[in-house]
């Protein structure tokens, strides 16, 4: 068995967030080239993002100037899960239907939200939850504090895999 942490483990979230995306699991493993949160050659969150708030296109541009853009519009990143154990077979499928019987750490979401006083909307990058129960359970406890504290909350389609017009306008809505 081996267990797989995130690879932003530490990543601080600022406490002027008014924007929260939550996304599922980055894993600290060897040929994940991701250097930050979405950096993965197949998500085009940092597409979706600047261009629905009016900046340039952001994939591929560097750590530094993805930081600068979540400082300049107060946005910032948590995944649910800290830490997975799997088989060594499995160490390079992280899809969700196989971690999310496989997580041994789960992040302190509402703990982190509760700190961030300026928070006015979190999006979960993901709309269905088939064979994923444990990520649908915490999630919709997040969205159920949400809701208490009068915090917008949305399903996002995620942003991996593909970019297109409707994907875009969905993220741009949400901004």
């Amino acid at each position: 068995m081996t267990r797989i942490k995130h690879k932003f483990i530490d990543h601080q979230i600022d406490p002027n967030t008014e924007t929260l995306i939550i996304g599922t699991f980055n894993p600290e493993i060897e040929g994940n080239k991701a250097e930050f949160f979405y950096g993965r050659s197949k998500n085009y969150l940092w597409t979706l993002v600047p261009i629905a708030l009016g900046d340039d296109d952001l994939k591929g541009k560097t750590k530094p100037e993805k930081i600068a853009f979540i400082k300049k519009h107060k946005i910032d990143f948590i995944d649910l899960i800290f830490e997975i154990k799997v088989q060594d077979n499995e160490k390079l499928n992280y899809t969700d239907t196989l971690i999310d019987g496989k997580v041994t750490e789960w992040a302190k979401i509402i703990e982190e939200i509760s700190k961030l006083s300026h928070l006015k909307r979190i999006g979960f990058t993901r709309r269905t939850f088939a064979r994923i129960p444990n990520i649908q359970q915490k999630i919709e406890e997040v969205k159920q504090y949400a809701d208490e504290k009068g915090i917008f909350f949305q399903f996002l389609t995620t942003p991996a895999r593909f970019y297109n017009q409707q994907k875009q306008e969905e993220w741009g809505h949400f901004f």
